[in-house]
């Protein structure tokens, strides 16, 4: 039972024209387009695992619809050896003016441990096609983020870019392996390229159980932010804080996402990316698999 969300079922995406894209359609992340429709990044994996960035179209309605997904992705694998070289994955999408910056998680394959993440940014100006700001990644390892960062999500705001990211604080020895242990830390900016850290962490583990967040997004209401995320212990479910400044969050479990009882979300929900429609507020996520199961749609109550 999820007291906050009326569930709305899975939205079918027919792939055939993408021949790059085999499985998953994960974190998504909505542009407003106008006349009930977004536009709807995806990340998708090819059939060595290799995630890339494509683009369908949300059609909102009394039964929500998805177009077929564009033949080319928005955002390709980077340089052979560059930090995204083994996959893109989508965060979010900030616009100003007629330019978007478009800010995703670059992977590439780890020796020690499994992979390594990194943020990065492309950036469509004027209306033009999406291209990388750097080479190089946008939030690169440093002694605030040692190991990791990933996810972020960018609001701006009187005056100031602000960011909610994905940071690793280790990487644990287990009997199946390393284990990551990653949290929400806090950054801001001036231009959306060059980011303070400090090592402010925004949302921490709750429990001795918890070691992973994963793609939070944040929404500035009148009266406060509010930050829904993915959390795991054993498996994923969706979290949700409450923060009067963005920077000192409360969590409330009750108005987050457990799974479902549909075969293709009864494991896990993650992924969640909230929107507005017809004067309500809506949810996209994920359910099995990271994706692998498609996308779901739910209504707040």
């Amino acid at each position: 039972m999820n007291p906050a969300w009326q569930r709305r079922g899975r939205l079918p995406l027919d792939t055939t024209r993408a021949d790059w894209a085999s499985t998953h359609a994960a974190l998504p992340v909505v542009e407003p387009l106008g006349h009930n429709q977004f536009g709807l990044y995806l990340s998708l994996r090819d059939r060595d695992g290799r995630a890339r960035i494509g683009r369908t179209v949300l059609t909102m309605g009394d039964r929500p619809t998805l177009a077929p997904l564009d033949p080319e992705p928005v955002v390709d694998l980077g340089a052979l050896g560059a930090f995204d070289d083994s996959g893109v994955t989508t965060s979010c999408l900030v616009t100003v003016g007629r330019d978007r910056f478009l800010y995703y998680t670059g992977w590439s394959r780890g020796v020690t441990v499994p992979f390594y993440l990194a943020a990065g940014v492309v950036i469509s100006e004027n209306g033009g096609p999406f291209e990388r700001w750097s080479p190089a990644p946008l939030l690169e390892r440093n002694p605030i983020d040692p190991f990791l960062t990933a996810s972020p999500f960018v609001l701006i705001g009187h005056g100031r870019w602000r960011m909610w990211y994905v940071s690793a604080s280790e990487w644990r020895h287990t009997d199946s392996g390393p284990r990551h242990y990653y949290h929400i830390k806090y950054a801001e900016s001036a231009d959306g390229l060059a980011w303070h850290r400090a090592g402010h962490v925004a949302v921490d583990y709750a429990t001795d159980e918890e070691h992973a967040f994963a793609r939070p997004w944040v929404v500035h209401d009148d009266d406060r932010y509010r930050m829904w995320f993915a959390v795991r212990g054993d498996r994923y479910h969706i979290g949700f804080a409450e923060s009067s400044d963005g920077a000192t969050w409360t969590c409330r479990d009750e108005m987050g996402l457990t799974a479902g009882e549909d075969d293709w979300e009864s494991e896990m929900v993650a992924y969640p990316c909230v929107f507005e429609w017809n004067r309500r507020r809506y949810m996209l996520y994920n359910g099995n698999d990271y994706g692998r199961t498609g996308v779901g749609l739910v209504v707040e109550r």
